[in-house]
């Protein structure tokens, strides 16, 4: 028997179960998981209001997870419970097809890394989906979320020339100006950028690209301010500027792979890191309700 989290109907926090270990199929393996996050898609997958439509029920959330095989060998792995049946990473043990595995070498923080995840390869993916940053100003919006933060260092570390941090509450700007960036309220987004890492979208989208220098690019991967944006003709078309829209869904397992590696190397040597709490699954229930900043790491 192992511990799992089910979800049990939608719109409501799910809750500690025992249940029969998962038998892999052909072409998947058993991982002991040591931590599952919280992410936001994993909360709109269970409200059963998300685009992917309303999950089965019962199920085991958890998109993504970090554990270990029966040889020893670390491991991020992804799943798609709450987009297609099936289910996720939080419970103790769980069946994962083996081309969702990603080795990672001892000595990794395998609770930083699955705070990290596939906000970070967000981030990454959002950096490089219009060219290097290498040389640029960049303009990362919604700065105190886990994307946003990965966001400023991995601009930093990929050679940005300066990264600007836009956050709402005083409180994510310091923090932002401690990972490196120029945090400012968005009343105060004045100065010319190239790239403008959205994660947000809404009224601070529409801000954002009227400080974009011409043939600049704006880099959409989510909306938390808003569906919507007021955004005028003549501001894209004065600048010849690009927006562009990133999701994590169109990665290949390889590229995703890649991707997860370098995150983890990174955050391994200290370079990356994001605001994170490792919860027991015991208290997954008050977790999941919680509306705290940062990370919510459930771990077995």
């Amino acid at each position: 028997m192992i511990d799992a989290v089910v979800l049990r109907e939608c719109g409501r926090p799910p809750v500690l179960e025992r249940r029969a270990a998962p038998v892999p199929g052909d072409g998947s393996v058993l991982v002991d998981v040591v931590a599952a996050p919280i992410t936001p898609l994993d909360l709109l997958c269970a409200s059963g209001t998300s685009y992917f439509g309303a999950p089965a029920t019962p199920y085991v959330p958890g998109v993504q997870g970090v554990g270990h095989l029966a040889d020893g060998t670390a491991v991020w792995f992804a799943t798609p419970a709450g987009m297609r049946p099936g289910d996720g990473s939080m419970a103790s043990v769980v069946a994962v097809p083996e081309d969702d595995l990603v080795p990672l070498p001892g000595g990794t923080p395998l609770i930083l890394v699955a705070a990290l995840g596939l906000s970070a390869v967000a981030a990454l993916g959002a950096l490089r989906a219009a060219g290097s940053p290498e040389g640029r100003t960049v303009l990362v919006l919604g700065a105190g979320g886990t994307v946003g933060q990965a966001a400023i260092q991995l601009a930093l570390l990929s050679g940005a020339r300066r990264v600007i941090a836009v956050a709402r509450s005083e409180a994510a700007r310091r923090h932002a100006a401690s990972l490196g960036a120029t945090a400012v309220p968005i009343e105060a987004l004045d100065e010319p950028v190239d790239l403008v890492v959205d994660p947000v979208f809404g009224a601070p989208a529409a801000a954002a690209l009227r400080v974009l220098r011409p043939g600049g690019s704006l880099v959409n991967l989510g909306s938390a301010a808003g569906a919507t944006a007021p955004i005028d003709s003549a501001t894209l078309r004065s600048g010849s500027l690009q927006i562009l829209g990133y999701t994590n869904n169109a990665l290949s397992p390889r590229r995703r792979a890649d991707m997860i590696t370098e995150i983890a190397a990174h955050a391994t040597a200290g370079r990356l890191t994001v605001t994170h709490e490792a919860i027991p699954v015991t208290a997954t229930e008050d977790a999941w309700e919680r509306d705290d900043p940062g990370r919510r790491v459930l771990t077995f």
